[in-house]
């Protein structure tokens, strides 16, 4: 039976297969083929990612350093061919591959990122811009190139056969190697920013697709679209397409042709000069011909022979005008006399006379309008007047008297009217229609209806 101290810790057997993994001369250079997948870039970077094919699945990590040397960009789905080592990660337990070089299986890695760079500028419109028109009569014209190649010859003889007269400008550059993409992109940028030159020439000769690799690296494709200076391509064979061909402003198939796109041949161009100078001649010839017999013509023209008819039609002009004068004159003078006339009459109405007898006529109408409803309203008055006296005659105490009524006072001017106020042996004064009569209470004595209210 197992003791305690048999039983290994996960740690410890995790050393143990790890050694085991990288003590194994097999696992240490292994060479696999399979499929991408779970990529994601991780832009300056390690990659992770998987390996995979129908029955089985494998974990990669690609460092940074080697996954800079990769010339295309991995994809999910991409079949490839890795070279790495197999090991064990101790965190996790388990095993992973450490890829050290990938290419395409299949495709060629160079071509594969040639047809990945080539998309990428296709989408973003670098191959289908408008192109800068080549100056056909350069002054000065940059090439960049390797000086010690057949390039530059090639360029200088045809350039000085054709167009003597043009100054070429070298700029010895890299053509080939890891660091050519970065001269070629520098010496292009030089040129723009001197900025004197008609056109550019960058070139090399043929080669395999590595040799040719720095005309297809981005920087150069966007450096060469970037240039302000119209660009002509000639780089390796006529059969060889790269990507700063595509880019160009022009591409020639051959140094040689590049030069001679580039210039024009002078004696060409000293010829047709000649032949527009001899074409200008004769249409000047022709031109002073033409108007030789123009002026002929005019000198046998009436105009010249009798120059008083040059004048009879402006002279019967200038009577219609003068006779429409006239008559335009006449109308408008008897427009303004109808004028006046209305001005005149509207004047006479508005004269101060008029308008004063206006205003006295409306005055004594209106005063007789105030003196006829003053009448109506004094006379209006008066009758109300007498409807109030009427009223008040009836309600005066003499109107009633005259029935043969009376009223009875005190020696205070009161008026008695209950039986109470009456006193026996008290002086009143009895009020009748005419006269005031004193008398003497004797005896009072209450209405029989009136004692009976009152038990």
């Amino acid at each position: 039976m197992a003791t305690q101290t048999d039983y290994l810790s996960v740690t410890a057997l995790t050393k143990y297969l790890k050694r085991k993994f990288d003590s194994d001369p097999y696992l240490d250079r292994v060479y696999l083929t399979g499929e991408i997948s779970n990529f994601r870039l991780r832009p300056n970077a390690h990659q992770y990612f998987s390996l995979k094919d129908d029955h089985a699945k494998i974990s990669a990590i690609m460092f940074r350093s080697a996954f800079n040397k990769v010339k295309f960009t991995p994809e999910e789905g991409m079949k490839v061919l890795v070279v790495g080592r197999i090991s064990l990660y101790e965190p996790s337990g388990s095993y992973q591959i450490y890829v050290e070089r990938m290419e395409p299986d299949g495709v060629g890695a160079l071509y594969q990122a040639y047809e990945q760079l080539k998309k990428k500028l296709t989408q973003e419109g670098l191959f289908a811009a408008p192109k800068k028109p080549l100056v056909r009569f350069p002054k000065r014209i940059a090439v960049i190139t390797s000086p010690s190649g057949a390039v530059i010859r090639d360029i200088i003889t045809t350039t000085r056969r054709r167009y003597p007269i043009a100054q070429l400008i070298l700029f010895p550059t890299l053509v080939q190697g890891t660091e050519a993409a970065s001269d070629i992109t520098a010496k292009i940028q030089q040129v723009n920013r001197i900025g004197n030159f008609d056109t550019l020439i960058v070139g090399r000769g043929g080669g395999s697709i590595e040799d040719l690799w720095p005309f297809n690296e981005e920087k150069v494709a966007r450096a060469i679209f970037a240039s302000q200076v119209p660009i002509i391509s000639s780089v390796g064979h006529e059969t060889d397409t790269t990507i700063a061909d595509l880019v160009a402003d022009v591409r020639a198939a051959t140094p040689t042709a590049a030069a001679e796109l580039a210039v024009p041949v002078l004696s060409d161009e000293v010829l047709k000069l000649q032949q527009q100078r001899i074409r200008l001649f004769q249409a000047l010839q022709a031109k002073l011909a033409v108007a030789k017999k123009q002026l002929e013509r005019l000198r046998q023209s009436y105009v010249f022979r009798q120059p008083n008819r040059l004048y009879d039609g402006y002279s019967q002009r200038v009577d219609s005008l003068k006779q429409q004068l006239t008559s335009g004159f006449q109308q408008t003078y008897l427009k303004q006399n109808q004028q006046v006339a209305i001005l005149k009459t509207r004047l006479k109405q508005q004269t101060p006379l008029r308008m004063i007898q206006l205003a006295q006529e409306n005055l004594q109408r209106q005063q007789q309008q105030l003196t006829d409803a003053g009448q109506r309203y004094f006379q209006k008055k008066r009758q109300l007047l007498q409807q109030q006296i009427q009223s008040l005659d009836y309600l005066s105490p003499l109107k009633i008297m005259q029935r043969g009524y009376s009223y009875v006072t005190d020696d205070q001017g009161n008026v008695l009217k209950r039986a109470t106020d009456f006193k026996p042996a008290n002086d009143v004064t009895l009020h009748v229609l005419d006269a005031t009569v004193m008398a003497t209470i004797k005896k009072v004595t209450l209405n029989e209806q009136k004692e009976e209210d009152n038990g």
